[in-house]
């Protein structure tokens, strides 16, 4: 019986993604997140099909490594992971208007 979950979750998804809009190969990023070069791709293949799940800290260094905001891997709505995706990347400004025009009107 194998270990792969049926459908890859959307952390895995999203990961991919990254990665791959990073340009990055799956050894790449492991070695940058700190793992040892010659199991980095390995373990990165993994967690993009869902064999391992990265634990929180490894998922900030993911996040880091691929210069995405930690909520990115998890949000389960393509639009919305777009969206945390792009904040910050907007000028202060931008965000600031973003922010107010989202906010609740008294």
């Amino acid at each position: 019986m194998s270990n792969r979950p049926s459908q890859p979750s959307v952390f895995c998804l999203r990961l991919k993604a990254a990665r791959m809009a990073a340009g990055m190969s799956q050894r790449q990023l492991g070695v940058a997140i700190g793992l040892d070069e010659f199991v980095a791709s390995t373990r990165i293949n993994r967690y993009e099909l869902g064999v391992h799940q990265a634990d929180i800290a490894t998922a900030e260094r993911l996040a880091g490594a691929l210069g995405v905001p930690l909520a990115y891997f998890y949000a389960h709505d393509d639009r919305l992971a777009h969206l945390i995706a792009a904040f910050p990347l907007l000028p202060m400004a931008d965000q600031e208007e973003l922010l107010a025009r989202l906010s609740p009107r008294g």
